[in-house]
């Protein structure tokens, strides 16, 4: 059955019904969903229940390893707003307790509905999952052609960056979060490598994990990419600010030689979704293209305190 009314409960998720053509039918979205700009005029469904003073990297982790330690959720989920919408189909997911509303709360709340929607978890952990989930989406709200195009697209520029030619192949350490220092996992691996460069203490398909800063020291990267997961540019830059306090950080050859970068997560990197083929270009110009392609847009040095 084609969904006709749909509440997307992932920003990601969010992206790809819009990209694929089946925005009309999407009625419900979270807070964050913001891209396409479209996505913003949908009955926002969730709230953060981060206290308003976690405003730092290190604030916000104490917070959320609390929360997750002790079974309280990180979000709150508008179940009055979402039984008035009425939909047939709801899109969540059971990856990450940090990333969205938990699955365990969005299947309670559906049981309590009208008609008996169908809740979808999706799961992707590389940019071949990605692919899959934007097919499958294409088949649930019956934009299968639409859905097609997009991954042909994604292909395409996908193979534009394998088949460039790179003098070098930089270690290049990834950091999804800053204090503590924590890795990229799931897809974000692959993305460095589709960049032309070797991803350091990475963790390919899995969960981004804690690093020690022993480790990232003599890891020795000689790229580094800071891109706090869920942080625009300013945010990062400002996370990004705090570790020249640490002589670990400040000691890396990335660091010294100038090739320390900073990205904006929110847009990029942290959201399975079809600008994962924007991340990997934009870490393709911090691997190589800085002298000879204009800077995109979300990523820029890393400025220092």
């Amino acid at each position: 059955m084609i969904a006709r009314r749909i509440v997307s409960l992932l920003p990601s998720a969010t992206e790809i019904l819009f990209a694929i053509g089946a925005g009309e039918g999407v009625a419900g979205v979270t807070h964050e969903c913001d891209f396409p700009s479209a996505a913003r005029s949908r009955v926002a469904l969730t709230s953060s229940l981060l206290p308003g003073d976690a405003v730092t990297a290190g604030a916000i982790d104490r917070h959320v390893r609390a929360s997750v330690h002790g079974g309280s959720s990180l979000y709150a989920l508008d179940a009055e707003r979402l039984a008035q919408l009425e939909p047939d189909l709801i899109v969540t997911q059971e990856l990450c307790a940090v990333c969205a509303v938990s699955y365990e709360i969005v299947a309670r709340a559906a049981k309590r509905l009208r008609g008996d929607p169908r809740v979808v978890s999706l799961e992707p952990s590389s940019l071949e999952d990605v692919y899959a989930t934007i097919v499958f989406l294409g088949e649930l709200s019956g934009r299968e052609r639409g859905a097609a195009e997009v991954v042909a697209g994604l292909r395409l520029r996908e193979a534009v960056l394998r088949n460039t030619p790179r003098d070098a192949s930089p270690r290049a350490l990834i950091l999804e979060w800053t204090d503590p220092p924590m890795s990229g996992g799931h897809w974000t691996p692959g993305l460095v490598e589709l960049a032309s460069a070797t991803p350091l203490l990475a963790n390919p398909g899995a969960n981004s994990q804690t690093l020690t800063w022993e480790a990232i020291a003599h890891a020795d990267p000689d790229v580094v990419v800071v891109v706090p997961c869920g942080f625009d540019l300013d945010h990062a830059q400002r996370a990004a600010a705090e570790l020249a306090r640490n002589p670990v950080w400040n000691g890396l050859r990335a660091v010294r030689s100038g090739r320390a970068y900073v990205m904006d997560g929110n847009a990029y990197v942290n959201r399975p979704g079809p600008r994962l083929i924007d991340s990997a270009e934009r870490f393709a110009w911090c691997f190589h293209d800085t002298a000879i392609a204009p800077q995109p847009s979300g990523i820029d040095f890393y400025q220092g305190p």
